[in-house]
């Protein structure tokens, strides 16, 4: 089956308009073959949503949250459906459990078990369109879930490994992967190809672009993903492939800024087996994710420095955990810092290049811009610095590295 599937974010289905919009652009498609369209929330729908659970109860319950928030995604396929027809295409919107998507039982953030796949090929070998609702699946035992945050991005790709498609667009509302955010960087250049490990350590750090567990899933399918302007839709954007496939092999291809980081830092703290299992065992507990993570010793090796980042709208509840684990450990005390971003660069080839980071932390001191914090990986280097310098930061990288 020569079939492709085009994902659409709510931006690219904000109104009626943009709905049209989208429709031209999978008639086009489905012109030249079958198509599975899988469309986002319109908007900030998903965003109303839950305000309006919000006012209805201060805890909602997370199967009614997953019931109210999966209306968004059935409202644009509804509509999208309608505009194709009007074009005369054949389409059918399918809800996720009309999918055949079976998640885990979790609410609010599940992951998908399988896929079945007849019903969508029934509709397919009938010439129809298939508008697939993004970000939802059900239970085994029937009740409706959503995927968590990016979770089209996760609907789409999945659908595309299931289905066996030649290739997965995701079309959004730039023309595809940058060397960085051309909002921060104006010289930002367009990336024509990247690869799988690359866009996942980009996501992760900053990247708006696609969402992790997207390009998970693309990788271990070895599936080509596209990332494409719904604005300008014959514009070709960017491929996603694996390194071997890549024909130019980049010690750096991007930067990235995240400036939804706190830093909190828990001293002296007894240095005895377990101490860590302890500290974020408990943070792990209360669902609160832990980025960055230092351990400092101090001369005689009695105690360490334990130093660690959260998402900024989890530092209050993180430092009040870590006020009780500091009271029960015997540490001496504890800190939290909210001036803080991480700047990253990320490429292939950095793990082969030690000048890189060399380089990046000289300019960096040169430009008065202090470092608090340095993480690595195989293809990744992140520094923590002061949230009033982050973007100053990231144009300086962008430069020294010729991005």
């Amino acid at each position: 089956m020569n079939l492709i599937v085009q994902k659409f974010g709510g931006t690219s289905v904000k109104s009626v308009a943009r709905i049209k919009n989208v429709a031209g652009i999978i008639a086009r498609a489905a012109a030249a073959g079958p198509v599975v369209a899988v469309a986002s929330a319109m908007g900030d729908t998903t965003d109303y949503l839950l305000k309006l659970a919000q006012q209805a109860s201060a805890s909602p319950d997370r199967r009614e949250l997953d019931a109210l928030l999966a209306t968004g995604e059935q409202i644009s396929i509804a509509l999208l459906s309608m505009a194709l027809r009007e074009r005369g295409v054949q389409a059918v919107s399918m809800s996720g459990p009309q999918l055949g998507i079976t998640t885990e039982n979790v609410h609010t953030a599940a992951r998908i078990v399988e896929i079945k796949t007849d019903a969508i090929r029934r509709h397919l070998e009938c010439g129809r369109v298939v508008v697939a609702a993004g970000f939802q699946g059900t239970t085994a035992e029937g009740d409706i879930t959503t995927l968590g945050r990016g979770g089209s991005d996760t609907t789409a790709v999945a659908l595309a490994a299931a289905l066996g498609a030649r290739t997965c667009d995701i079309y959004t509302d730039v023309s595809g992967v940058y060397t960085a955010d051309p909002n921060i960087v104006p010289t930002a250049k367009l990336l024509p190809e990247i690869s799988y490990d690359e866009m996942l350590e980009m996501a992760r750090v900053g990247a708006q672009v696609l969402h992790p567990r997207a390009v998970v899933l693309a990788r271990q399918y070895g599936l080509p993903l596209r990332v494409r302007n719904t604005f300008d839709p014959d514009h070709k954007g960017t491929v996603l492939k694996g390194v071997g496939q890549m024909e130019i092999y980049r010690p750096v291809s991007g930067v990235t800024l995240d400036r939804d980081q706190a830093r909190l830092a828990i001293l002296q703290v007894p240095d005895r087996p377990g101490i860590a299992g302890e500290v974020f065992g408990a943070l792990a507990n209360s669902h609160i994710s832990v980025d960055m993570i230092i351990q400092a010793f101090h001369e005689g090796g009695a105690v360490n420095d334990i130093t660690f980042t959260v998402k900024r709208n989890q530092l209050q509840a993180a430092r009040a955990l870590l006020e009780q684990i500091a009271s029960t450990v015997g540490a001496g005390g504890i800190l939290a810092d909210q001036d803080v971003a991480k700047v990253s660069i990320v490429g292939a080839g950095l793990m082969d290049q030690p000048e890189v980071a060399a380089t990046m932390f000289r300019e960096l001191g040169r430009a008065r811009i202090n470092i608090k914090m340095i993480s690595t990986s195989d293809i990744r280097i992140s520094c923590v610095v002061s949230d009033g310098d982050s973007e100053r930061a990231v144009q300086l990288v962008h430069d020294v590295f010729h991005l």
